[in-house]
């Protein structure tokens, strides 16, 4: 096994970008591996680690299917709904909670979850 290039932080050749980079190229990394390593030095901890990709091996990111945008509106709509009263809340209910606050905190919002 070879050992990845590694690079300082804002030092990278052109040709190279991270994840999210390629994202915003409209790109994905297509099943390559990770071809270098970029570092930032910290001053008590250890450094921060970016993989890097090469974009000339990276692929288009595959289009919106109508299947998968109803699939992704599905599972949104299951983490707005209140699993206690099965309320859409409006809001993706904290895994904190478990619940909508009107149901985690009912003496503060009263039982229709109005605010006072």
């Amino acid at each position: 096994m070879s050992t990845l290039p590694v690079y300082r932080w804002r030092l990278a050749p052109d040709g190279y970008a991270t994840r999210r980079q390629l994202r915003a190229l409209g790109l994905r990394p297509g099943g390559q591996d990770v071809a270098a390593q970029l570092e930032r030095p910290r001053r008590r901890r250890g450094p921060l680690v970016a993989y890097l990709y090469r974009v000339d091996l990276a692929k288009p990111v595959r289009p919106m299917t109508p299947a998968r945008r109803a699939a992704l509106a599905k599972a949104n709509r299951a983490r707005r709904t209140c699993p206690a009263c099965r309320r859409d809340a409006g809001y993706v209910i904290p895994t904190s909670l478990g619940t909508c606050v009107p149901c985690a905190y009912p003496g503060l919002y009263g039982p229709e979850g109005s605010t006072l």
